[in-house]
């Protein structure tokens, strides 16, 4: 009897249709709410995504999953709510659950502990006490999204029950022991992070957004030209990151797409006809690790009154000197296309922050021209090794690209791609601490939309002090006024815009949530309590209007 390895993972949900994505041990026909879909195998392994439609807006349709017409989800004895499709209905308001960075390790002492209490330690799992009180609620206050802003494994960190399985695999010669190598591997660390039993019975009933980041491959993944240089030119890690590009397009990336949108992939239909798609699958995962060009990976959503542009900001980068860019000329049209459609609410979403702290950004502004030759052949060396150490890879130390991003602020907030929105809100993750910025255009401008950043990282995976010493004085007015005159010294040119952190930044595993109702935004971020890891609790640590519909 065929039966559930994984899932169901709700991954997209509009006003009438919906995606379920499911692994299962063998082959079969999946079937949802009277949709029926066959699995499809990669390496092996089985999934599908089954697409109900017809759903009525506003309503909610609970759910089972039959494998071969046998039910295989919810448990009979489940203790978890049910799992329910909820369509959205017009006008009602609209909550989306964010962060970033989750590592997977046992929720118990001491990987429970912080960071400062014990080596092991990551603090407690923010989204699994998310979840844990959905659950004590029946389901109640439950967002419309979870959007998982990157690093939703860590490849290049498994856990020791992973090591141990690694261990007894049959593996190649070359693979490094702390290294996924190949798409099975992969596979395992997906399901470890994913099948638990909150988590699990969340990701049914709530849809699941995602995009990657670094360590879903391998940590500073295209840092930087010399970093690319390195790394390519070990032979296991061209396989290394073909097998992450394939889990990534199975295990996330699909689950991102509309039911319009995966008739329309023709890689899709090819995998679905393949008797195995791991082949097929690798020969276009090796060529898309390798390229320079347009990135596959970015998606945009309507959701309630919003437009949810997501923005790889890792695979499609161009890591040349004197010519870096986080995103491609073609692949910036479409991000402003997809921008420039009318919403009440405009949310641009990046692994990466878009804004850091003042004092953090100049540095990382800085250090690109530092290592561009801004001062020399011998500081250049000098500005790629703090790049390294320093982990410096966000928007700010890709210039160009960093300014287009402010164009697009300031054109939407202008209303020059159209009607104003009531806001633009930016949603982060990455730097494993909480802040939210204002963002402000100069005094008599025109511009009409507030504008905003919310970050929010880690959902569990703690800062070192010695790191939290560093952001903190990154976030004072010393670092930002000494940075930017360090940026002004090579010659980097002042952002057109300004910003402000508007809360002292929090730190601990949290979990953001953005509310939009009508033109008013607001966010809260929530906080593990600590020592509550046998009976997980959060505690709100930030809160902030974003938007009340009377301009910025």
């Amino acid at each position: 009897m065929p039966r559930l390895v994984l899932g169901p993972m709700l991954r997209f949900v509009d006003a009438a249709s919906a995606t379920i994505w499911v692994q299962t041990d063998v082959a079969c026909e999946v079937e949802v709410l009277g949709a029926r879909a066959p699995t499809w195998c990669v390496d092996g392994l089985h999934f599908a995504l089954v697409c109900p439609t017809g759903l009525e807006p506003g309503g909610e349709h609970p759910y089972e999953v039959r494998l071969d017409g046998v039910v295989a989800w919810p448990a009979p004895d489940s203790p978890w709510p049910p799992s329910v499709i909820r369509p959205p209905a017009p006008g009602a308001p609209t909550r989306i659950a964010f962060g970033s960075c989750r590592i997977t390790r046992p929720h118990e002492p001491p990987h429970v502990l912080r960071s400062r209490e014990h080596p092991d330690g990551h603090g407690v799992d923010a989204l699994r006490a998310f979840a844990l009180r959905a659950a004590r609620e029946g389901g109640a206050r439950l967002p419309d999204m979870v959007l998982m802003l990157g690093d939703q494994i860590y490849a290049d960190e498994p856990s020791p029950a992973l090591r141990e399985t690694l261990a007894r695999r049959p593996r190649t010669a070359d693979a490094p022991e702390g290294e996924l190598a190949d798409f099975c591997e992969y596979a395992l660390a997906y399901a470890e992070a994913w099948d638990e039993d909150a988590l699990r019975w969340l990701m049914s009933t709530v849809p699941c957004a995602m995009v990657f980041d670094d360590h879903e491959i391998h940590a500073e993944w295209r840092i930087s030209a010399g970093w690319m240089a390195e790394m390519t030119a070990k032979p296991w890690f061209d396989r290394h990151i073909c097998a992450g590009l394939k889990a990534y397009w199975v295990f996330q990336h699909l689950g991102n797409l509309s039911p319009a949108e995966l008739d329309a992939s023709e890689l899709y239909a090819r995998v679905r006809e393949a008797p195995d798609a791991g082949e097929l699958l690798g020969d276009v995962m090796d060529d898309a690790g390798r390229q320079h060009g347009h990135s596959r990976w970015s998606w945009a959503r309507d959701i309630g009154g919003a437009r949810l542009v997501v923005i790889d900001s890792r695979a499609g980068r161009d890591v040349t000197p004197g010519a870096r860019e986080m995103v491609p000329d073609r692949e910036w049209e479409w991000i402003r296309d997809q921008a420039s459609a009318p919403a009440r609410h405009l949310l641009l979403a990046s692994s990466v922050p878009f804004l850091l702290a003042p004092g953090l950004h100049h540095t990382e502004a800085w250090d690109e021209a530092l290592t561009d030759g801004a001062w020399g052949r011998a500081m250049a060396w000098v500005g790629e090794r703090l790049r390294r150490v320093a982990v410096m890879d966000h928007w700010a130390s890709f210039g160009r690209s960093h300014r287009r991003v402010v164009g697009l602020l300031a054109d939407a907030a202008h209303g020059r791609l159209g009607e104003a929105p009531s806001s633009v809100v930016m949603l982060s993750g990455d730097v494993h601490h909480c802040y939210v910025a204002e963002v402000g255009f100069p005094a008599g401008s025109g511009a009409t939309a507030a504008v905003w950043q919310v970050v929010c990282s880690a959902f569990r995976k703690e800062l070192a002090p010695h790191e939290r010493v560093v952001i903190g004085f990154g976030h004072s007015r010393l670092a930002a006024r000494l940075a930017q005159a360090l940026a002004r010294a090579a010659g980097v040119p002042d952002p057109r815009i300004g910003w402000r952190i508007v809360d002292r930044p929090a730190y601990a595993n949290q979990i953001s949530t953005l509310t939009l109702d009508g033109e008013r935004a607001e966010v809260a971020i929530e906080a593990v309590v600590d020592g509550s890891w046998q009976d997980p609790r959060l505690e709100t640590v930030i809160e902030r209007r974003l938007a009340s519909g009377g301009g910025p």
